[in-house]
């Protein structure tokens, strides 16, 4: 199944940039603390704009928190921006308990997530962050669909008292929805109807997904498609919702098996006694340096794989049916 010819791919960094100073443009007490690498984030742009309200904090993301944290008790709201590898694995403790513990309105955008972030290789490709992040409690986890919802997530982020995680990826992604659409924190985003079976993704993932959708279209099944931008708090009602309508739900995250979205909809649907769930996900396996697409295929995440994944949970839901007296 072909991308749509007419989708434009556009890389989310390059819409962070222009979020972070329109944003700043609007909040006054905004500052943005970026760990050295603000030319890959965007976050350049931000400082050009605001030079005095950006920190380039060099390689020192455990003070960068700690920087983050200071400043919002002195009544400005801190974005730090960096990759997620770095700015969620290396200060995890200062996120836990400088940011998270006593509640503190600090923005963590997290870039290059993901095996996603390709030939940069393994030890920049972050595949726990959302589990990372979803455990702290009292921190909320985003994820935006494409470069189209990083402004409207980010005011979503900075409306929201308190500690948040915001995921971004590298490489470029398929715009799939509408510039400037209003986002809700709580909320999920369905991109596609169906009825036989239910794909929820987050990122770049969903636009997998809506190409998974399409080949299963050719095979007469009819696939809903999902994108769960608001990982923590989740849309439990959508989860609830797809699976008692479609009967069969298929998760698909670049990121580990282990504590992502796929553990986030298995517990929805193990305390409403749903199923069945299949998850499309690194299973529990670093990844290695290559082109984002090349390593899609070979770790199975792409639209084709969730496609197989979304034909095993109609099977397994026959199955059950069958069984049932």
């Amino acid at each position: 199944m072909p991308e749509n010819e007419n989708m434009k791919a556009v890389e989310q960094r390059a819409m962070l940039g222009d979020a972070l100073v329109a944003l700043g443009k609007d909040y006054p007490n905004l500052v943005v603390l970026c760990p050295d690498v603000s030319r890959s984030t965007g976050a350049i742009r931000f400082r050009e704009a605001f030079p005095d309200r950006f920190f380039s904090t060099g390689v020192s993301e455990q003070n960068t928190i700690g920087m983050a944290s200071g400043l919002s008790r002195e009544g400005w709201i801190p974005l730090v921006t960096g990759f997620a590898m770095f700015v969620v694995g290396k200060p995890w403790e200062p996120l836990r308990n400088s940011i998270a513990y006593p509640g503190n309105n600090v923005k963590i955008i997290g870039t290059h997530s993901g095996i996603n972030v390709g030939p940069d290789g393994v030890t920049a490709q972050a595949i726990e962050d959302i589990a990372l992040t979803r455990a702290i409690p009292g921190m909320t986890v985003l994820v935006p669909t494409d470069g189209n919802q990083v402004l409207p997530v980010l005011r979503a982020a900075i409306r929201r008292d308190g500690p948040v995680y915001i995921r971004l990826e590298r490489a470029a992604i398929l715009l799939i929805t509408q510039p400037e659409a209003p986002f809700e924190i709580g909320q999920s985003l369905t991109l596609r109807e169906g009825n036989d079976a239910t794909v929820i993704a987050v990122g770049g993932m969903a636009a997998q997904a809506l190409n998974a959708a399409e080949y299963l279209e050719q095979d007469g099944i009819s696939a809903r498609v999902i994108s769960m931008v608001s990982v923590k708090p989740l849309d439990e009602a959508a989860v609830i919702r797809a699976a008692r309508e479609t009967g069969a739900i298929v998760t698909a995250e670049d990121h580990n098996c282990y504590g992502g979205l796929g553990s986030a909809v298995a517990e929805v649907l193990a305390r409403n006694a749903l199923g069945p769930l299949e998850t499309v996900a690194l299973r529990d396996t670093f990844g290695q340096s290559g082109e984002a697409s090349e390593l899609y295929d070979y770790y199975q995440l792409s639209a084709r794989h969730i496609a197989d994944a979304v034909r095993r949970a109609l099977a397994r839901r026959e199955a059950q049916r069958k069984d049932r007296p």
